[in-house]
């Protein structure tokens, strides 16, 4: 889940490891196959390092399995993906990699299939929108490791001394912010559009205005009417009424959007799960709904996903995909879940999670991950179109700015991209 994400969740700074890039995959001299895997770290201080995570599950795992070992090298998400591209580009690259994105390797014939490695019972249970997500041309390179939806976040205290009700629609959510804004509140509506994560909120908005990135046969339509009409709206009803605060949308982050609905300075605004975290560990009392929409609640929501691939360079296709239905079996599923905020990408750990009373705090985002449409990843241009997304979609709602100027000039970017994959 690209954050940074996606996605979504706090990463600390690498603890000080650095990457095994010789001898990757090597065979030792007892006949054991040393297997290496470069995976994100999802965790927020490092008592709970993702890499505690995969070092207890490597233990249990080689337990089982005498000839195989697994090391394993965790990086911040600030690191992940560009170590991993560094050692591919040298030649030494890893057997596996959990990091955001998987296209670019698939494009270059890189990686394996998923049908190469896994168990028809591993690949059938994965959740089908996420499956899809990661297929190239009909075919999945990428198989999801970590899911998050967004909702709607709302202050209950402010709500309250304001005699207000959750939005169901832009109109309401309008009204809303106005009231809150009279009463002094400083982000009645945070609209982070700055460069940290703005492809995210500005997804989230094409969608409860009925458009995307994408047209319904999968190619670029940002510039489409309904995505014009949303940030026309955006800009003329909510920015330049001056209902987003004090910070202009393009230079607001994510995370500063998050800080300050945790000091109780922001009435609404789109989180994902590790917003619940934060805004309790700061007594912030919150409610959360779906994502109003242009007449009513959106029907679709915003889904992300982070990614496991394997690289055909060292070979142990067999050894790999034995490890890999290991980590996606349903205990291992639901204990990474659990431990991070985040959702399960298989069928049977959603549903373990969605009557389990102690995951009812992520209840409302997994109800939420059947309708929820992911970034076009399997989209190899996509990686540019995000990049110029976050340089210029704040301008689009600044107050000399043109949403359709805007727009067209990121669709113009995106088919330039795509016609070069």
């Amino acid at each position: 889940m690209q954050r940074r994400k996606a996605g979504t969740v706090a990463a600390v700074a690498a603890l000080g490891m650095t990457a095994a890039l010789g001898g990757c995959g090597v065979t030792g001299g007892s006949g054991d196959v040393t297997l290496r895997l470069v995976a994100a770290d999802y965790g927020d201080s490092a008592a709970n390092s993702s890499q505690k995570y995969w070092d207890k599950l490597v233990k249990e795992y080689e337990s089982k399995h005498s000839g195989v070992k697994i090391d394993v090298t965790v990086y911040s998400w600030n690191d992940v993906d560009r170590k991993v591209k560094e050692m591919v580009d040298a030649g030494k690259a890893p057997d596996m990699a959990q990091i955001g994105a998987y296209a670019d390797y698939a494009a270059k014939d890189e990686l394996y299939t998923a049908d190469d490695l896994l168990s028809i019972s591993t690949q059938a249970d994965f959740a089908s929108q996420l499956a899809t997500a990661g297929q190239v041309k009909g075919v999945q390179y990428g198989m999801p490791f970590a899911a998050s939806t967004r909702l709607l976040f709302y202050n209950k205290t402010l709500f309250a001394n304001a005699g207000l009700t959750p939005p169901k629609t832009w109109k309401q959510l309008a009204a809303d912010a106005a009231a809150l804004k009279a009463r002094g509140v400083k982000y009645p509506y945070a609209l982070p559009l700055g460069p940290e994560e703005a492809q995210a909120e500005t997804m989230q908005w094409m969608l409860s205005g009925g458009g995307g990135y994408t047209d319904t046969v999968g190619s670029y339509g940002i510039d489409s009417a309904q995505n014009v009409a949303t940030f026309d709206w955006l800009k003329d009803d909510l920015v330049g009424k001056g209902l987003t605060g004090p910070v202009a949308p393009g230079n607001l982050n994510r995370a500063a959007a998050f800080s300050a609905f945790a000091k109780g300075e922001v009435g609404m605004l789109n989180g994902h799960p590790s917003l619940m975290k934060i805004a309790a560990k700061k007594g912030v009392k919150f409610g959360m709904v779906p994502m109003p929409g242009s007449g009513g609640r959106s029907s679709t929501s915003m889904g992300v996903a982070d990614w496991m691939m394997a690289f055909k360079k060292n070979g142990h296709a067999q050894q790999v995909g034995d490890f890999l239905d290991f980590v996606y079996d349903e205990k291992n599923v639901l204990d990474f879940s659990r431990e991070y905020d985040l959702l399960p990408v298989t069928n049977s750990a959603s549903e373990v999670m969605s009557s389990d009373e102690r995951d009812a705090d992520l209840k409302p985002f997994l109800d939420e991950l059947p309708q929820s449409e992911l970034y076009p990843v399997g989209k190899t241009s996509w990686a540019a179109v995000s990049a110029a997304v976050k340089k210029r979609i704040g301008q689009a709602v600044g107050a000399n700015g043109s949403p359709a100027a805007t727009l067209s000039q990121l669709q113009a970017t995106a088919s330039t991209a795509e016609s070069a994959d």
